[in-house]
């Protein structure tokens, strides 16, 4: 018997379905649309739309105003990109999840499990490259449109090359498809071990971004109540170390809301927790991960006054945009009887006259 388990264990299992891995697992594959997956992928499809248009009109608006052609922005740009990213492979997952998963392909599996960990990776170390480039000025006395565009290039390639990296991984070398007895409960083709440092790796970010803001408010408090022994303007005081406070408690409270029930489920899948029932909240604890996409435009980019007025720009030239050429296609209608006369026209002069 110990020998039997042996080559089972030293066999790769290449050709077998998405079936076989999830059973050998203990995960459900459903074969039909229960409530529970219907409720999941309404608010993912309403999630990831938003998620979309958010984050393409920071880009647009990063791109169309030269004011936020500075490095700094780069970083808030990057953010925006990865957040889109996330918002196509939560967008990808949602019409590949439910029954549809049994049909996947292992390449199709692995394919919507490496968009996602690609695109989540890359926000999360975004948001830790924007905190030390953000303690870096601070400490420096430095303006943002100081910050050297060379080292947030830099930055921002070594973002995409860690998250390939973590992406592509399992699909490579990073899976249990060789050792079926190291497989995960929430992902069955990925290997415990990986789900781990995954959950750790967003840990460490967590708590560096904790110690980098911890240091910036001490370091300006300290500045500020220097410049307030010396000039009577305590209320001034008050008010920007309550602003500091706020920033502080907004950025990372949204990392710990969204992020730290996704990190503590795959901690425990990947540390093998049989009594944890890590299944009945995943999917959900997803999505929290997801919406986080959707909080970072608010949080780095929306509370930017410069920020709204470009967004208002836009949409109001958009708009208007749109009624112009609504109006230049057509004329209001005009009935007579029981027919409708429509004046089509092309840059304001009428083409034809037709009666419908």
């Amino acid at each position: 018997m110990r020998e039997g388990k042996m080559v089972t264990m030293g066999q790769c299992y290449y050709n077998e379905t998405i079936g076989f891995f999830y059973n050998n697992s203990g995960k459900e594959l459903s074969s039909h649309w229960r409530p529970k997956d219907v409720v999941v992928v309404t608010l993912g499809l309403t999630v990831s739309v938003l998620v979309l248009l958010t984050n393409l009109l920071i880009i647009a608006a990063i791109a169309s105003n030269r004011r936020f052609h500075q490095p700094i922005y780069y970083l808030l740009g990057n953010l925006a990109a990865a957040d889109l990213f996330a918002g196509v492979a939560y967008l990808f997952l949602m019409f590949h999840t439910g029954p549809r998963t049994a049909r996947l392909s292992l390449e199709g599996w692995f394919l919507r499990q490496g968009l996602l960990d690609t695109s989540l990776t890359a926000s999360v170390a975004t948001l830790l490259a924007i905190a030390v480039e953000r303690h870096r000025s601070v400490m420096a006395v430095q303006l943002h449109s100081r910050l050297p565009r060379g080292r947030v290039i830099m930055l921002i390639v070594g973002v995409w090359v860690a998250a390939l990296g973590l992406g592509l991984l399992p699909a490579h070398s990073w899976h249990c498809l060789c050792a079926l007895d190291r497989c995960s409960r929430m992902a069955p083709l990925l290997s415990r071990s990986y789900l781990a440092v995954w959950a750790l790796s967003s840990l460490l970010v967590f708590l560096l971004m904790v110690a980098v803001y911890t240091r910036i408010f001490f370091y300006v408090r300290r500045r500020v109540q220097r410049m307030a022994e010396h000039v009577s303007c305590h209320p001034r005081y008050r008010e920007t170390t309550l602003s500091l406070v706020k920033t502080v408690v907004i950025i990372l409270g949204a990392f710990v809301v969204c992020w730290t029930p996704g990190q503590v489920v795959l901690l425990l899948d990947g540390l093998g927790c049989k009594s944890c029932n890590v299944l009945a909240v995943e999917k959900y604890f997803l999505l929290l991960a997801e919406a986080n996409s959707l909080v970072n435009a608010v949080v780095y980019s929306c509370r930017d006054a410069e920020m709204r007025r470009t967004f208002r720009r836009l949409l109001c030239c958009l708009c208007l945009r749109r009624s112009t050429h609504e109006s230049a296609h057509y004329t209001p209608s005009t009935r007579t009887g029981t027919s409708t006369r429509i004046m089509l026209s092309e840059n304001g002069h009428p083409l034809m006259d037709s009666t419908l």
